[in-house]
Formats: structure tokens, sequence, C-alpha cells
């Protein structure tokens, strides 16, 4: 089977890129490494005696560990407890204590969160059964298969796959996920009711940014989605509207306020829906979902007493226009996506509402007096169309005191400006 393209930092030659992943590969000895010995009682034993240990004592843990056990399977246990760790914002913690990862997995995997949205979507489609092509370590196989859907998860890469085996076994969903190590390019989807793919996006040198230039390319996968009757693409939040297919419909996700992944869905389009992608914006936990009606931009107009942040997955959907409806809100500046409205609105999802105290043209100087004389020590600093940075920022004006506020960088109306103030409804 012929790899994948893909451009390869020389200085790193652990990195090899199958199946649409980027794998760092793990040697011990001169050994790719391999998850099997820690699926014996040893390797099991050895998991369980490491589950919250301290990295700082891990000197003095492996030195007493490799008085009993093969020093390459105390390495390979020890640097499954660190990936553990890691995995636990992403997985939670019962389940990352029971998983095995791999460092690309644990980096490039979906959040649980997300990858239970999607799974549900699925679900609530009527579909049974899934090919997820260019599968990882199995983070959404494992969602669809706890959704009651049947996976064939795919991933060309054989640690890959057998790290995916092995946590269908160890969270008890052998029974709905097969696993199969091959080529996506070459596997036959016929026999399921969807597909899924989430391409590499990452290569020797860091992000890729080139939809062409995933692995496999974009324009592959929205060729092996039209073979199936539903499908759903991750793509990275950043592409570009215009490459959105006609056929295909677009959801930007957010979860707990971080924009995590774009996701392009094919035949989840209502029947007498109007014709050309829906574009829709998610946040979790929720699910709140915005979906654009094709609005005009807001109105400029001056700051009022409230200024409206946009969730980033509502930016990155174009959908700045549909919040401001909801708020009957205009923008500050007409390329900067920060509303504003005399009024308050609580409950709104798709914003986060401050209560603007000060509005100033930008002068370094000026705002640090400001601060000292309101004895602010706790200051969040914002961007937005402005060139200074936050930290440097907070250097500068040094804050001290017993109060909070939030100071927005950015333009009004075209000219450099702060806004000063606080979340609506504190004191």
């Amino acid at each position: 089977m012929a790899p994948h393209p893909v451009s390869t930092d020389p200085g790193d030659p652990a990195d090899t890129r199958r199946g649409g992943r980027t794998v760092p590969r793990l040697a011990h000895n001169g050994q790719v490494n391999d998850v099997s010995p820690l699926l014996t009682d040893e390797g099991q034993a050895l998991l369980a005696a490491l589950r919250g240990f301290d990295p700082a004592q891990e000197l003095a843990i492996a030195t007493r560990l490799r008085r009993d056990h093969p020093a390459a399977l105390v390495s390979a246990a020890l640097g499954q407890a660190r990936l553990r760790q890691r995995a636990a914002a992403k997985f939670g913690e019962r389940d990352a204590q029971r998983m095995y990862f791999t460092p690309g997995g644990v980096e490039q995997s979906t959040r649980t969160s997300v990858a239970e949205y999607r799974a549900g979507r699925f679900a609530a489609l009527g579909v049974r059964s899934v090919a997820d092509l260019c599968a990882g370590i199995g983070g959404d196989a494992i969602a669809l298969a706890r959704a009651g859907i049947r996976v064939l998860a795919v991933d060309r890469d054989p640690l890959t796959a057998a790290v995916a085996r092995a946590n269908a076994d160890a969270l008890g969903l052998a029974e709905l996920i097969e696993v199969r190590c091959a080529d996506v390019t070459e596997t036959d989807v016929s026999a399921y009711d969807a597909v899924f793919v989430d391409p590499a996006r990452r290569g020797g040198r860091g992000r890729i940014f080139d939809p062409e230039a995933y692995s496999p390319p974009l324009s592959w996968a929205i060729g092996a989605a039209r073979t199936r009757p539903l499908a759903a693409l991750k793509i990275a939040p950043g592409i570009p509207h215009e490459l959105v297919p006609d056929d295909f419909d677009a959801e930007w996700i957010s979860d707990g306020g971080d924009v995590k992944e774009a996701v392009l869905w094919s035949g989840a389009r209502a029947p007498g829906a109007p014709p050309g992608p829906a574009i829709t914006a998610t946040l979790l936990p929720g699910p709140h979902s915005l979906t654009g009606r094709g609005l005009p931009d807001p109105p400029v107009r001056p700051v009022g007493r409230y200024l409206y942040e946009p969730d980033g997955a509502v930016i990155r959907a174009h959908l700045v226009a549909e919040a401001a409806e909801r708020l009957n809100a205009g923008l500050i500046d007409e390329t900067i996506a920060y509303l504003t409205s005399d009024e308050l609105h609580p409950g709104q999802p798709f914003v986060t509402a401050y209560e603007i105290t000060d509005v100033l043209p930008f002068h370094l100087k000026r705002l640090k007096a400001l601060l000292r004389e309101r004895e602010v020590g706790v200051l969040t600093v914002k961007k937005r169309g402005s060139a200074v940075e936050p930290e440097e920022l907070r250097r500068r004006v040094k804050p001290q005191g017993r109060n909070a506020a939030t100071v927005f960088l950015t333009r009004v109306a075209g000219a450099p400006s702060m806004l000063i103030g606080r979340p609506a409804g504190e004191g």
C-alpha cells in the first residue's frame, strides 16, 4: 500500500504518516513501541500501580519498579501513565485511566464531548453503522459505539490500530467496534450506512492549512462521502467558506468557548431545505445551535452600555449578524466582531456580555493611571483588531489592587480604542 503524501521533518525521523494520521513512533532499544506487553498481567499490574503517580517522582518510581520488572516494560508503562494524565482533560479521568494512547493520539483525538455530540447526530439521523476512516486511537469510534452504532475503525498504522483495538476491549465495546489496519483509500465502505473521515491535519512541520495537503486530501474525503447516503468530514475550523461544496452543510463546533473543529455534513439536510450549504455554529455544552439565514452585516453604532463578544464558532461560521439580530445590537466597527447594545440580554448562549464603564482612545499611560485609581489588580485583557499583546500590556501597566476589570483593545469606528468594563451581572 502506497503511503499518503507527507512532508516529513528530517530532524524528526520518528514521525510517520499512515492512513491519515501522523503517529510519533516510540522506540526502545531500536524496537518500535508495542502496546501488547502492557496488556499482559504484568503490564496491567504496572499500570495499576502507576495510577495517580507524581511525575516529579518519576525517576525514583522507575528505579524502584525496575528492580522487579523489565526496564523496557517499566518505561512503556510510565509512558502510558504520562499520556493518561494528559488525556484526562479530553476523555475524562475514568476513561483515560483505562485507555491506551500514543502522543499523537492524545493530541489529535476528538474531545469526548464533541465526539458524543456528533455520534448523537448520527444516531438521530437513523444511522446504524459507520465506517470511521482515519480512526486514530478510536476516540470517535468509542462515542459512536456508545450511541449504539456499529463501527468499522480503519487506520493504516499498525501501532495506532493496535491501540484502537485495545481501547475497544478496555471499554467493553469490542462487539460494536471492528478495528482494521488498512489503507482508507482502499477500504470498501459499501456495507455501512455512513462514513466519518478525520484526515490528518498535522505534518512533520506542524499544522497543515491547505485542505489538499491533508492526509488523505479533502477532495478524496469528499468523494468518499458522496458514496454513502450520509457522511461527516472533520476539518480545520479555519477552512475558507468557499471550499464548502454546495451539496454539503458546514458546522463549526466550540466546547466551553474554545473552537474545536468544523464538520462537513453530506446527506443530513432536511427535506425541503433551500439549495446551497446550511451554515451552523454549535456550542457545547448544550448543544446550542445557530443557523445562518444570509443576513447582511449589522450596522455600526456607538458603543452602548453593553458589549457582546460572540463565541468563536459563531465568528468562524460568519453568523455574527444572526447573533446581533437576537440582541438588537450593532457592530462597534465594520471590521470587528464585537457587538454592542444599550440593553442587557441575559441567557444568550452565543455571546458573552460585558458591562462597559469607559470608552477611551488607546493611551497606555492613561490606562495605567485609571487602573491604579480604581485599584485594579486582576486584569483580563482581550484584543481584536489591535497589535498590542495582552501580556505586554499587563507587564507595562502593572495592575495592583483588590478589584477586577476587563479591558478590550480594539477599534471603534476605525480608531484604536480601549473599552473598560466587567462581565455583565457582576457588582
